[in-house]
């Protein structure tokens, strides 16, 4: 139990830290997009949404390239995503009060973000179908070519994106872009350290529990990682911008889904993985996303007691992660 408590700290100050570093790239992150004059919709899905999402792409690299553990950070990003969809916009709108969406976020930014979903799954069911692992029922080797299937939908979604910038382009704002830039740059330094402590952690927890090490990712890791997109978009929201707060949330989860992840496969050249592993991790991400989708679309806004609704689906999601790291329930096999 000692032990245990000490990986808590471990996880704990690591999240203090990237809390920290997420602080510093928000502000440089406003600073940038003001200074070339982009939309609100596109700095909070892109700008801002690459830049809190470093977490989860540092939590990729260092599981996949110093520790092996490649399904660590795929559960991250899964958790992550869970985190991003449910419980942002839910403590958004508790902070802040109801929360408009409108059509270029339900039918763009939502869309292409269940595309993001369908092309990640179709991406490892690719591997298993074409790359299977001998005597390894349903587990397949992600190679760099199917890769590149996710970051090639990733540039469509920047081109979608950039039109954007140039049909509704504002006028830029007098900034110090080198200094700005700088700040951004050393709010990535914390960052990356602190997921590094978060990723040790939810490894240790694995060890003490006998689990899968993925099972803590999908919590700590992605709960820790997660802090920067739950600065960035609270934050918005509690200044009135939910356009910001939503495209972040959308932008984010688009990024680590087809970015992130194969980032890690094209570093190590070609990684194991398992669907037995995957499914239930998709399938829980894919309702998420059919209830947020639901929530968002319903009169255009986000009120109280739909974000409520989203908190106890997340409940239930961690809940879940719970009784399978206790051995209570066998849903994803050890």
């Amino acid at each position: 139990m000692l032990e245990v408590a000490w990986l808590l700290v471990v996880a704990a100050v690591a999240t203090a830290v990237v809390w920290n570093g997420s602080t510093w790239l928000e502000e440089a992150a406003n600073d940038l997009a003001a200074a070339y004059g982009v939309p609100a919709v596109v700095q909070g899905a892109v700008i801002a949404a690459v830049g809190s999402s470093t977490p989860e792409l540092a939590s990729v690299l260092l599981a996949t390239l110093r520790h092996g553990e490649f399904e660590l950070g795929i559960g991250a990003i899964v958790g992550s995503a869970v985190f991003n969809l449910l419980v942002i916009p839910g403590l958004a709108v508790l902070v802040g009060g109801r929360m408009d969406t409108n059509r270029d976020l339900v039918y763009k930014e939502a869309l292409f973000y269940m595309l993001a979903v369908a092309a990640l799954l179709l991406t490892f069911s690719l591997a298993v179908i074409y790359y299977p692992t001998n005597g390894i029922p349903l587990e397949g080797t992600v190679t760099r070519p199917l890769a590149l299937f996710p970051l090639a939908l990733y540039a469509l979604y920047l081109f979608t994106q950039y039109l954007d910038a140039t049909d509704r382009g504002l006028e830029p704002v007098d900034v110090p872009r080198r200094r700005t830039w700088l700040r951004f740059g050393l709010g990535l330094v914390l960052i990356v350290a602190g997921v590094e402590g978060l990723v040790v952690s939810a490894i240790g927890l694995g060890e003490a529990f006998a689990t899968p090490a993925f099972l803590w990712g999908m919590i700590v890791v992605a709960a820790g990682t997660s802090v920067p997109d739950a600065f960035v978009s609270i934050v918005a929201a509690r200044r009135g911008r939910s356009s910001v707060s939503l495209a972040n949330v959308l932008g984010s989860n688009v990024f680590d889904l087809l970015v992130a992840i194969p980032a890690g496969v094209l570093v190590a050249g070609s990684l194991a993985v398992s669907f037995a592993h995957v499914v239930p991790m998709m399938a829980f991400l894919i309702l998420a996303t059919v209830v947020f989708f639901a929530i968002v679309r319903t009169d255009m806004l986000l009120s109280r007691r739909e974000a409520w609704t989203l908190l106890a689906l997340y409940g239930v999601f961690v809940a879940w992660l719970v009784l399978e790291s206790v051995g209570a329930t066998n849903v994803v096999p050890t």
